[in-house]
This record gives C-alpha cells, structure tokens and sequence, in this order.
C-alpha cells in the first residue's frame, strides 16, 4: 500500500469519526439522565483493569496516550519536513495557544479573584483536543488542510501547558524517584534506538508502555508519555521505505479515529443534568468559566497570533486566511472534557461546585459548537475560507 493510498484511506474515515463522535456524546448524555446511569457509572468507574485503575482511567489515561502519541509524530513530522519546519513557523502556534491560556485566565481571575472559587482558574484554559478534531473533520471538506496542522498543534501546545499547570497548581506530591525513571526509559530508548538504528515498531511501543507506567506513577498526567515517546521515534528509515513514525500512524490511526476518540467521547460526556443545581449561588464560576472559554479563547488566540506575526516574531502560513485562524480560534474554545477533569482536580470534594462547573463547561461547549458552525457556514457562502 502506498503513500498516497494510505493517506486517502485516513481523510475517508475522518468523517466517521464526526459521526461517531457526535452519537458517543448524546448516547452519554442519554444514558446518564436515564434510570441506565446506574449501568453507565458501574462500568466505568467500578469496573477495574487492575487495581485502582478502573475502566474510565484507562480511557483518559492510557488510549488517550495514544490519542497524543500519533498527534505528537504528526506534529513532529511537519516541524522537521514540512509546514512548521523553521522556528518562526513552528513557533506561531505556540505562541497563539500561550494567549488562549493566558487570556481565560486573565477572564476567570477577574470575576473570582479573592475569593475561595480561585482554584479554578485553569478550567477555561484548557481545549479539548478530540471534540476540536472532530469538528474539523466534519467540515473538512470545506477547510484548508493546512487548518488541521495548525489547530492539533495549537491544540497539543494548550493541553500541554494544562498539563503542566495541573502538575504545578494541583499536584500535592510528585514522585521524583518514578520522574527519574520515566526520564531514564526515554533517554535509553534514543540512546539504543540511534546508535543500533533500531526501527522495529515492537521495540518503540514497549518502551512506551514502560514510560506510560512511570509517568502514571510518579503523579503527572500519563498522557504527556506519549508526546514524549513521539520525540525519539524516528521519523526516517535507513532501511526501509517508511520510518517507524509512518507505520506507527498508518497502523494506529484506524483505531484511533474509529475507537479512541469515540469511546473517550462516550466515557467523558455523561454528564447528570441536576434540576436541583442553581447556577445563581455560584455566579463568578459561571462566568468565568463561560466567558473565559467563549470569548478569552478566541480573543486570547487572535491577539497574540497577530501580534507576533505583526512583529515579525513568528511567520503565518501563506495558506491561512486570518479569518482560518478565528475559526480554529472558535473551535478551541470547547474546552469539555479537559475542563471538566481540571474541575473535578481544582474543586475536589465539592460535589456541589464540580456539578456547576460540569453544567457551565457543557453550556459553554455546546456554543462553542454551534457558533464554530455558523461561522463556518456563513464564511464558505461568503467564499472567505
């Protein structure tokens, strides 16, 4: 199978991914308002993989990984052959996602700043990568793909800073010892993999098994393993006709969009709509989760994006329109599922305050999307995108 096959092959079942996706969201949101949300809960959170390690942390923990590990090779592909491949290109991205995490900050600080609600302040920041995809790929047909690239790196580069201010904000004990380790598999990973030009895929993948495992352990989020583990695989063969990277992507992305994503969907969105809940008792949280995403994203992402392009800090892509990037400004305001974990990490132990925050992040996605939607229906009638 060549190249060329490989890559149709992936753009035909993107559109399958919206799909599934979209039928993942409203089955959860069903089922966990329903009398199944006993059955939902169970298997989840009660069923466990081994110990302590239930169904829902295998999800989010492990498959997610590999969500990243793949998003990681496609980023690092572009950055040494392709479209981010000098340091002003690659740094335009990054710097437009530090201001859509900067900005909802800023938002969410101003309406709760000196008060106990403080602890939230990383929720708006964060997007949420596979529902930011997922849209994408169901308007694909109508958007640049060079659009792609920009909204998974600008999307990797924010979940990464989330990482690592949960690890900083939230994190009460890091193991230093378990750090080490992960740092050590990784480094003897390039060190063998370079110096006897091993390319073997089995090789690569259970040395990322142990990296996830350390990464787990000593308290970080273990899907930073694999945007690490994307970093030594390498990205040419002096063996064969495709890298290991290539292969990689060519036999995980199947499982990926068809799987992953969807079941992450499914495991993530179901919510409890609780009647009893009032918004009104918590009116700071509201907003500064509502607009910090709706408006401190794409607000956030536009400034800095424009202004180190205007000051000549980074270079835009010729191929992206700026009213390409307001959309991927749009869509990476859906924060969802990364928010609503944030939430449950920064309010832990307040049922209360985590339900609100759960209802502010759904509402706020949910416009999210449509507005994302709209704009791109009103700019392709315009023939502006």
């Amino acid at each position: 199978m060549n190249k060329r096959r490989i890559i149709s092959f992936h753009i035909e079942i993107e559109p399958l991914t919206s799909v599934l996706l979209i039928i993942a969201t409203v089955l959860a949101l069903y089922i966990s308002n329903s009398h199944y949300s006993t059955w939902y809960n169970n298997l989840f959170f009660n069923t466990y993989i081994v110990k302590n390690f239930s169904l829902h942390n295998f999800v989010n923990d492990f498959l997610m990984s590999i969500f990243f590990l793949l998003a990681g090779l496609e980023i690092k592909e572009e950055v040494l052959h392709d479209s981010l491949s000098s340091f002003k290109k690659a740094s335009f991205p990054i710097i437009a996602s530090i201001g859509g995490v900067i900005m909802p900050a800023i938002i969410f600080t101003y309406f709760n700043f000196n008060t106990k609600y403080m602890n939230g302040v990383c929720i708006p920041i964060s997007t949420d990568i596979a529902f930011s995809i997922g849209i994408y790929f169901l308007f694909s047909k109508y958007l640049n793909p060079s659009l792609k690239m920009f909204l998974l790196s600008l999307a990797v580069v924010d979940d990464l800073i989330s990482i690592i201010l949960i690890g900083l904000v939230y994190s009460h004990k890091i193991n230093i010892l378990y750090l080490f380790c992960a740092l050590l598999t990784l480094l003897v990973t390039n060190i063998i993999s370079k110096k006897y030009k091993i390319e073997s895929i089995l090789f690569f993948l259970i040395c990322g098994v142990f990296l996830w495992y350390f990464i787990h352990m000593c308290g970080i989020h273990s899907t930073l393993s694999g945007i690490l583990l994307s970093i030594v695989i390498p990205s040419k063969s002096s063996k064969k006709n495709y890298s290991p990277s290539f292969y990689i992507r060519k036999y995980f992305n199947k499982i990926n969009n068809i799987i992953i994503i969807p079941l992450f969907a499914f495991a993530n969105t179901g919510i409890t709509i609780d009647s009893s809940l009032n918004l009104l008792k918590y009116p700071t949280v509201f907003l500064g989760i509502y607009l910090g995403l709706l408006i401190g994203k794409p607000l956030g992402i536009m400034t800095f994006a424009y202004l180190s392009s205007l000051f000549k800090i980074t270079n835009k892509p010729n191929d992206l329109r700026w009213t390409l990037i307001f959309l991927v400004s749009l869509i990476s305001s859906i924060g969802f599922t990364m928010s609503i974990f944030v939430s449950e990490v920064a309010f832990y132990g307040n049922t209360e305050l985590i339900g609100i925050s759960r209802i502010c992040i759904l509402i706020t996605s949910f416009t999210s999307i449509i507005i994302s939607s709209l704009f791109i229906k009103t700019f392709r009638e315009l023939h502006i995108i």
